[in-house]
């Protein structure tokens, strides 16, 4: 049957190719979108993900991590007294607007947590140029390297204002980015200063529990006993952060609308292509069914065909991806595809291009051999 189906494929090569373009189309649109929905989701909640901690505890009112509320400084105290708690890390998240020497502003995140253990923002595998030490410098401040256009064109060393004050970027991160805005992460007391914020207040509480205790049954503690504020486990907070933001931002919708028309797209021009297929050798299926061939082979004679056009082109197809998905990660729209993500893809190939083949199949197996045979 491999013989024939290759046979089948092989006598019009224009079709054939065209197939394996529209199958490429729409496997790289599909992936295309997929990335750039991962970068999007990844940035919604990167001020999570680049943070060390058992649980979250914000204002009992936040959902989004991007929008932090303000807890009273004696919460922190309060916090930490409740059974199984070993360690608070306050955080400070300060808005504000730097200048550069060139002209440029920009608006600004200035988040600052306890040192030396900077347990947000910070981890030693993200960063790509000077030290954790160094932010203890006047003014010290770190920014990502992918951000550097927004602010001016600013890397390590540049001096700049914040609110009018002076700071310099003492250490650079890779990959490090927010959504919708820039990060630049520091001490707490720097937040503070540059923010024009109160000592008496935070925006959140980052805590590490005893060992051996369930970080569950502490959350569940301190949202029983701390009034006004609310506990998180680092992955709940994620799961809301971008929930929250999908819903409310349109994001989830119309990257959605752009898969689903691609889906559409390439189900149809690989369904009419292999239909027009189907019917230049219709002749020849019809002398298969005249010397016995029964539906159920030529069913399976033309999902083979479809088989073969799904894997020569999703192959070529995730190609592109990957070339589309490493050369905007050096403008820093950086995603992975996990290995679930990946075949992911190639099932939705082998549904576009069986679903295409139901478009020759119906017409095949209503053929009546005979009548290929008449005039």
């Amino acid at each position: 049957m491999l013989r024939y189906a290759w046979q089948f494929m092989k006598y019009d090569k224009a079709k054939s190719l065209g197939i394996v373009i529209g199958i490429i189309i729409s496997i790289f649109l599909i992936g295309q979108q997929t990335g750039i929905f991962i970068f999007l989701t990844n940035a919604m909640k990167a001020l999570v993900v680049n943070s060390k901690s058992d649980l979250w505890v914000v204002d009992s009112k936040t959902v989004n991590a991007n929008a932090l509320g303000k807890l009273d400084i004696r919460k922190v105290r309060e916090i930490q007294s409740v059974e199984g708690v070993a360690q608070v890390f306050p955080v400070v998240v300060a808005g504000g607007t730097a200048q550069f020497d060139n002209g440029t502003t920009a608006g600004v995140q200035v988040i600052g947590s306890d040192e030396p253990a900077y347990r947000i923002g910070l981890k030693k595998e993200k960063i790509i140029g000077g030290k954790i030490e160094d932010l203890l410098e006047d003014g010290a401040v770190s920014a990502d390297y992918f951000d550097r256009a927004t602010l001016g064109g600013a890397l390590l060393g540049t001096r700049f204002e914040i609110n009018g004050k002076k700071a310099v970027i003492a250490v650079q991160t890779r990959g490090v980015r927010g959504f919708g805005g820039v990060f630049l992460f520091t001490n707490i007391e720097k937040a503070r200063f540059f923010g024009n914020q109160s000592n008496n207040t935070v925006s959140a509480v980052l805590l590490d529990v005893t060992p051996g205790t369930d970080p569950i049954m502490v959350r569940d503690r301190i949202n029983k006993s701390v009034f006004g504020v609310r506990a998180w486990t680092s992955k709940d907070f994620e799961a809301s952060t971008v929930n929250f933001l999908l819903s409310n931002s349109g994001i989830g919708f119309s990257i959605g609308s752009l898969i689903v028309f691609a889906l559409i797209a390439g189900f149809f021009i690989i369904g009419l292509t292999m239909y027009s297929a189907a019917l230049d050798r219709i002749r020849d299926y019809g002398t298969l069914k005249g010397i016995g061939a029964s539906n159920g082979y030529i069913v399976r004679l033309i999902l083979l065909q479809a088989f073969l056009f799904s894997l020569v082109g999703f192959a070529l197809g995730y190609l592109f991806i990957d070339l589309f998905r490493r050369g905007v990660s050096k403008a820093g729209t950086v995603f992975e595809f996990t290995p679930g993500i990946i075949f992911a893809f190639f099932v939705v190939t082998l549904v576009i291009s069986i679903g295409g083949a139901s478009f020759a199949i119906k017409r095949i197996i209503s053929l009546e051999p005979a009548s290929v045979f008449r005039g």
